[in-house]
């Protein structure tokens, strides 16, 4: 016991570990995934109260590595559906409200003080930000307790409900999912009419994209301004109803595939190494132009996307581009092609990114009355990610990180932050978990949470907003990392990291301002 109290270190990756392990058992159909370090830390912190001590440098890291890393792979999507966006955040407003509303009445109820009702209400909505708020605005000591109390039972409530709305279907005809998520076809098809390409369905609003033309036998990449002609032959791609509207339109299949013949024209797919390339859309490289190809679609982690015009190519992005033969390798060293090098991470970029995401959370702004609040090392991480995200790149600097590598970064400051808040919770858990004060705050903080899920799942689908983003708002309402990682555990959609985006930086705002006026009223 005292080596883990003499090697933090240590401490932190056995709990990380055995919380690894943890999260890997099944409890019914749902398993606690990266939450499990968390319960895992405070088991070792209640048995060895020391262990937890002068970790708070490592929950900032962890938390600010994993919140600024979410930022910049949902900050395109974040502001492209900001419109989408605004009726959950005002759900988020509401529900926020509510729960406070619904913790001072049940806690009053239950014979709380302030202090206990603060504190649960920021710990059952793990809200570190706000627990600090709480404390500075009710001088209770009592804060912390049900902070402690109210945190575990926050995360395992939250991954329930989460769990049950995720991967519900109800009608959501304003929440559509993106067309990546239909998944592309390609369809070698034969032309029976003569049509410029502007004609064509999806040509104009790029739902679709063309590569091969065959015509007099011989073959050739179809040029942006084509007009094409009956007898011939293109390759269609899109998603599935897309292509089957541009097929009707020009005639129908053709029995063999266009991409068999790679004699003259050849297809492959490049990795996006080149710094130069990187934080440029598909339309600023012109590739028709330079090489006389087209780029038909581009696979960013698990998802093939259409390479729309103005999609903007992210590092380690896997383009299919068709071109002539003889241009191959041309293409091949105007990507970059590199696996080695799309592996390393630009340091630069990301140690000014987020530092300026900690400058930006350590800003503090009055409200009067000796009230303040701030973003902290959680939400502004994020939302200047979510911005850096948005505009890819600035001069020579691209802000965007390799999804594999922003995957495994996200990942280790998600673990390193809950293990460490495991084991600086620990002693506090263990002395009033059990207690019949414990008892009435654990309420408390069912209270909170089932109001919350109760509003966002209700809200969510009379607003016409899909499971997957309701889902991710829900997580980012509750402010709680593992929350979101369960969620994308369970469902692969954009929507969900979208909904957390938009709310996970709004909340800690409003629940900040909740418990400050709450304490100014006292």
């Amino acid at each position: 016991m005292e080596l883990l109290v003499s090697s933090p270190l240590l401490a932190i990756m056995l709990v990380v570990a055995l919380g690894a392990a943890v999260g890997m058992i099944p409890f019914g159909p749902i398993r606690f995934g990266a939450a499990g370090a968390l319960f895992v830390g405070l088991a070792v912190g209640a048995l060895v109260p020391d262990a937890g001590l002068g970790l708070g440098l490592v929950q900032q890291l962890g938390l600010g590595l994993f919140v600024y890393m979410v930022g910049l792979a949902a900050g395109e999507t974040f502001f492209a559906d900001l419109r989408r966006q605004l009726p959950l955040m005002m759900l988020g407003l509401g529900t926020a409200a509510l729960a406070f509303g619904v913790a001072v009445l049940v806690g009053l109820g239950l014979g709380l003080d302030a202090g206990f009702i603060t504190g649960t209400f920021a710990g059952a909505l793990t809200s570190t930000p706000a627990l600090a708020a709480a404390t500075a605005a009710t001088g209770s000591p009592n804060v912390a307790v049900g902070y402690s109390i109210g945190y575990p039972l926050g995360v395992v409530l939250a991954i329930v409900a989460v769990g049950l709305v995720v991967g519900r279907r109800w009608p959501d005809a304003r929440d559509p999912r993106s067309a990546a998520a239909e998944g592309l076809v390609a369809t070698s098809t034969y032309v029976e009419r003569d049509a410029a390409l502007r004609e064509v369905p999806g040509w104009a609003d790029e739902t679709i994209k063309m590569s091969y033309l065959v015509r007099d036998g011989r073959t050739r990449v179809l040029a942006p301004g084509e007009h094409l002609q009956p007898d011939d032959r293109v390759l269609v791609v899109g998603a599935p109803a897309a292509v089957e509207a541009a097929v009707a339109f020009l005639g129908h299949a053709s029995q063999g595939e266009l991409t068999d013949d790679r004699q003259a024209v050849d297809f492959r797919r490049f990795v996006v190494s080149n710094p130069s390339v990187a934080g440029r859309s598909v339309a600023q490289l012109n590739l028709p132009g330079r090489f006389g190809g087209v780029i038909t679609r581009v696979l960013r982690g698990d998802a093939d996307l259409l390479a729309r015009d103005d999609l903007v190519l992210q590092p380690g992005d896997r383009v299919l581009a068709v071109v002539p033969r003889s241009e191959m390798d041309a293409v091949a060293r105007h990507l970059g092609d590199s696996e080695r090098k799309v592996s390393e991470v630009d340091a630069l970029a990301l140690g000014l990114g987020l530092s300026l995401g900690l400058l930006v959370g350590a800003v503090t702004v009055p409200l009067g009355g000796g009230a303040s609040f701030s973003l902290g090392a959680a939400a502004g991480p994020l939302v200047v990610g979510m911005v850096l995200g948005a505009l890819h790149r600035t001069g020579p600097l691209t802000w965007d990180v390799p999804l594999p590598a922003n995957l495994t970064i996200r990942q280790l400051g998600l673990l390193l932050f809950l293990a460490a808040v495991g084991l600086a919770s620990g002693p506090a858990f263990a002395a009033s978990a059990f207690t019949g004060t414990g008892v009435r705050v654990g309420v408390l903080a069912l209270a909170v949470l089932a109001t919350s899920a109760l509003v966002f799942g209700v809200g969510g689908r009379l607003l016409g907003l899909s499971a997957p983003r309701t889902a991710g708002g829900l997580a980012g309402f509750v402010g709680q990392p593992a929350v979101l990682s369960f969620a994308t555990q369970r469902l692969s959609d954009d929507r969900i990291e979208a909904g957390y985006a938009a709310l996970f930086a709004l909340g800690i705002i409003v629940k900040i301002l909740l418990v400050q006026v709450f304490g100014a009223l006292l």
